[in-house]
């Protein structure tokens, strides 16, 4: 039992070492530390916090001389940059979601058999609070790592008077027959939001005004979901379902948020489009922003897209 315990809490290499079954080589990252915004508190967002990495791979031996090459051996940057990628992807709230992502991104590369990652928060208090996971390539299904490239969407912003037009559900029968899937986007309703003498909390009160607004227009239109984070999007797309985007946490987790104050819904909405790779953003009853994807707008008197 005391060794059981000594090996719970010792380095990840010596943690692999004593579970291996199969003679294997295996490359670490030790005491990697970076500053990142992670965490499921209130008081983690927003601030930057040390996150210390250990990592271990196992690789099976190289059959034949190495010959020096490093194309033959599994990198040291392959393994920073599975961290790199996870954390650029997107905010995320738990230590277990990163490390599961690492590890699925390492075992990706074809010298990779198990790989062991820790994952420790150092500015929570005198101590490091942490998790450790180990996976191994015939645990994992990796075929649903091969990055399917995932569908453009139209991205529709509606003005209040095109929420409130009279054909509004006509623009919405055409739009659900045209070729990306959809996405509807809306601004606050024309009525005052609460104020706050806090930038953080304000920025809160206008995201979630937003999505009071999404949800009456959900409530006019059946075939209309309000979906908030990008795996129910993500789902929607590929399985034709009309969604409108509630934005609080696809901005509020976002690495690169947009600069736009949410009360500035029409730059909002042209960030999401750049950030999902939109297919086209079509605006009704409002001037078209300035973005990089597709843009055209109409007049709430055309009835025709």
């Amino acid at each position: 039992m005391t060794d059981d315990i000594r090996l719970a809490f010792a380095h990840p290499s010596e943690r692999a070492e004593a579970s291996s079954t199969t003679p294997c080589d295996r490359i670490s990252l030790r005491d990697y530390v970076v500053e990142v915004e992670i965490g499921a508190f209130q008081q983690e967002r927003g601030k930057l916090q040390r996150v210390r990495f250990n990592v271990v791979v196992e690789v099976l031996p190289l059959s034949g001389p190495i010959d020096d090459d490093v194309d033959r051996i599994l990198s040291y940057d392959k393994v920073t940059e599975a961290i790199g990628i996870e954390l650029e992807a997107e905010r995320l709230n738990l230590l277990e979601t990163l490390a599961a992502r690492v590890a699925e991104r390492i075992l990706l590369e074809p010298q990779a058999e198990r790989v062991f990652v820790r994952i420790e928060k150092l500015d929570r208090g005198p101590f490091a609070l942490g998790v450790e996971i180990v996976r191994a390539r015939d645990g994992i299904d990796l075929a649903g790592q091969d990055h399917v490239p995932a569908p453009h969407p139209r991205v529709v912003y509606m003005s209040n008077d095109a929420i409130n037009a009279p054909h509004m559900s006509a623009w919405i029968d055409q739009l659900a027959g045209m070729d990306a899937p959809l996405i509807i986007c809306v601004g606050a309703a024309p009525v005052a939001a609460p104020q706050a003498s806090h930038a953080l909390a304000q920025r809160r009160i206008d995201l979630l005004a937003i999505e009071q607004n999404a949800w009456v227009l959900a409530a006019r239109d059946p075939r209309c979901m309000v979906v908030g984070t990008r795996t129910e999007l993500d789902w929607a797309m590929k399985n034709d379902q009309i969604c409108i985007w509630a934005p609080s946490k696809i901005v509020l987790d976002a690495v690169d948020g947009p600069s736009a104050s949410p009360s500035d819904a029409m730059m909002l909405v042209a960030w999401f489009a750049e950030e999902i790779e939109a297919a086209e953003l079509l605006v009704i009853g409002a001037d078209a922003p300035k973005t990089d994807c597709p843009v055209r707008s109409i007049d709430v008197a055309a009835r025709d897209l």
